[in-house]
């Protein structure tokens, strides 16, 4: 038993990556290629849902569109640029949904979806862009296939590794469902604060690379918080985020390094 959960322990040591803007290290022991597999599995589900009423052709889905756009080539061209190119070989999609739901993800690969109730708190092209850019933070951070890590070390513990890797993809595409509410899950498995926080600073960064002012961010997190006065219970896309006064005081204070990024 000690003998395995050597091994394990060895295997979770050198199981690590590094995310691309901040360095941090980061458990991975699942595929890259098999968490996007699944995410797009769980993408095209959705839409095809009859229940999914994707927008097409509206204005607010020309924007959608025109911002997803802006935003993901500026992103491959940073990563590109910073030898990250071969790790995130993604075929973009963005889709707007008939919710009144206040939320948006990404999912691995960059499927991204906006429902239609985030839209009077964006407002702008570069309010949406501020959205975009936090949620794609999230997939290029690779926080789901971190958070299928950390289940996986907690499920297997002192399991011999190579059992853990056959279950891979059941642990895959339910951690997709949970993450982001698909397939009939709830979202019971959601990004950590921390996690959080670190695509909060990825997404103001990458919005100013797309040429959108990074203080547009710090007006929408302000008009997000006021969505929960009057005791309304905070929207999905805020359940696991780090406090409002904390947000805001992050942000204010990673404004000058996302500027040095934003050209007009």
């Amino acid at each position: 038993m000690k003998t395995i959960a050597g091994i394990f322990l060895l295997t979770c040591m050198a199981s690590c990556a590094t995310v691309p803007l901040t360095g941090r290290k980061q458990l991975s022991l699942v595929d890259d290629s098999q968490m996007q597999q699944q995410a797009t599995l769980a993408y095209k589900d959705l839409l095809s849902d009859p229940k999914t009423k994707v927008i097409k052709g509206t204005a607010d889905a020309q924007m959608l569109q025109r911002v997803g756009s802006r935003v993901a080539s500026a992103i491959t061209t940073y990563l590109k640029n910073s030898g990250y190119g071969n790790q995130y070989n993604y075929n973009w999609e963005f889709n707007l949904i008939q919710s009144p739901e206040v939320n948006a993800w990404c999912m691995p690969g960059g499927k991204v979806a906006v429902y239609t109730g985030i839209l009077p708190v964006t407002k702008t092209d570069a309010g949406l862009a501020a959205v975009l850019g936090h949620e794609i933070g999230h997939a290029i951070a690779k926080h789901s296939s971190e958070r299928a890590s950390q289940t996986m070390a907690a499920q297997i513990g002192a399991v011999a590794v190579d059992a853990a890797t056959a279950k891979q993809t059941g642990i895959t595409r339910n951690l997709i469902n949970n993450l982001y509410g698909v397939g009939g899950q709830v979202g019971l498995l959601k990004f950590s604060r921390d996690q959080e926080s670190e695509a909060d600073k990825m997404g103001l960064i990458f919005m100013a690379m797309a040429g959108y002012d990074p203080n547009e961010a710090l007006k929408f997190w302000e008009r997000m918080a006021n969505t929960q006065k009057g005791g309304q219970a905070p929207p999905e896309f805020l359940s696991t985020h780090p406090s409002d006064s904390r947000r805001i005081a992050d942000i204010q204070r990673l404004l000058p390094q996302a500027m040095k990024y934003y050209k007009k």
